[in-house]
């Protein structure tokens, strides 16, 4: 049976020659949102807004883009589409949308001049349907890779992943696109999707990174970034939620190594739509073993694309 959780939908839009694109995730009303950064090079919007301490609660939707600093376009589309449809947050003169929005670095990969705009950000929100878990080469995930040490001719081809967990009556879905400077590695610590060594194999990041400081060297100057979301439906306050998100890292740094490098965007978005009751420990905990596992299906479902490999050409 498909997993779903009631009043979420997630949308994808790309451009599949230029190799970008951007997802969106579609929020019930009254969902409440989080988010903690951790990577050295965020490229966002509305971050800020979902502090605790700060005034709206209610958050729409979360747009994950390709397209770097360009690709923060792509939130005004979604913007536009929720307008329409009447939803936003109650000023008394308007209803204004809050979408907090990360991308990715993926301008080397395609045509550096393809980027996600409004337009493809609003068709994102008419293809989102509560059919949640596609995963592989499409929206933001299009121009995604790993493994950038080596540069970009020695990288893995990556995209969107996702997983999900179901008990009780208790939901909680992850979905990532992984786009990171590091190496995906599975639950031994073994590397599956990196930088490539010319006679085969793996170069392993990280080891790398030990070897360059007897030679005083420096990663390459490569931008990436990791962008993940957790939805729940358990009844969370902000802060919890808040919480949620700072949890999900430890998925990440399960399965990227090295992950929140300054080369890094890396952050994760969290959502509550509020349906049943559970606590918000539980709920840390399990999001960041599905993100894990989301990451991993993140390799695992891509196909290469642009002479890059994937996953499934070098098992």
């Amino acid at each position: 049976m498909a997993f779903r959780i009631d009043g979420v939908k997630v949308g994808h839009a790309q451009d599949e020659a230029g190799l970008t694109g951007c997802s969106v995730v579609l929020l019930p009303p009254g969902a409440k949102g989080g988010v903690d950064v951790r990577g050295g090079a965020p490229g966002t919007r509305e971050t800020d807004l979902l502090n605790p301490v700060n005034l709206v609660e209610e958050v729409h939707a979360f747009v994950l883009s390709g397209g770097s600093a360009f690709g923060l376009a792509s939130t005004i589309g979604v913007v536009r589409y929720l307008e329409e449809h009447g939803i936003g947050f109650e000023t008394g003169v308007a209803r204004v949308p809050i979408v907090p929005a990360g991308v990715i670095f993926d301008l080397g990969v395609g045509d550096s001049t393809a980027r996600p705009d409004a337009e493809m950000g609003y068709r994102a929100c008419l293809e989102a349907t509560e059919e949640i878990t596609r995963q592989g080469n499409l929206g933001a995930g299009m121009g995604a890779s790993v493994g950038m040490m080596l540069g970009p001719a020695n990288c893995t081809k990556s995209g969107i992943g996702c997983a999900w967990f179901e008990a009780g009556g208790v939901k909680v879905f992850a979905l990532v696109v992984v786009n990171a400077f590091g190496d995906v590695v599975d639950e031994r610590g073994e590397v599956i999707a990196g930088a490539r060594l010319a006679e085969g194999g793996f170069a392993c990041t990280e080891k790398c990174i030990g070897n360059m400081l007897n030679v005083a060297g420096e990663p390459p100057p490569l931008t990436n970034t990791t962008l993940g979301v957790i939805v729940t439906n358990a009844r969370l306050s902000k802060t919890d939620v808040n919480w949620v998100a700072q949890r999900g890292h430890n998925g990440f740094a399960r399965a990227i190594t090295p992950c929140h490098t300054k080369l890094d965007g890396d952050l994760i978005f969290a959502a509550a739509t509020g349906q049943v009751e559970a606590p918000a420990d539980a709920i840390g905990v399990v999001g960041a073993v599905i993100m894990s596992q989301a990451v991993r299906n993140a390799v695992m479902h891509a196909a290469s694309v642009a002479g890059i490999p994937a996953y499934a050409d070098l098992v």
